[in-house]
């Protein structure tokens, strides 16, 4: 079963017009560009996959339970 989590992340355009998204998946930063806010997004949550399938869900996004 999926579990949705919110990554804090910033988005803006730079000098040139290319939009660029930035977040921190534990210490790690993530970056994404793009054409558009929506590319440039898309592009971030590739890196954020990537990150999380690298190297595990950081330790403040994981959370045990036990189920008797």
């Amino acid at each position: 079963m999926g579990r949705a989590v919110h990554i804090p992340y910033s988005v803006g355009q730079d000098e040139d017009g290319i939009w660029c998204a930035h977040a921190y998946v534990g210490r790690v930063g993530c970056n994404g560009s793009g054409d558009t806010r929506e590319e440039a997004l898309a592009d971030l949550r590739d890196a954020v996959v990537m990150v999380l399938e690298d190297d595990g869900a950081p330790e403040e996004l994981t959370i045990m339970v036990d189920v008797a």
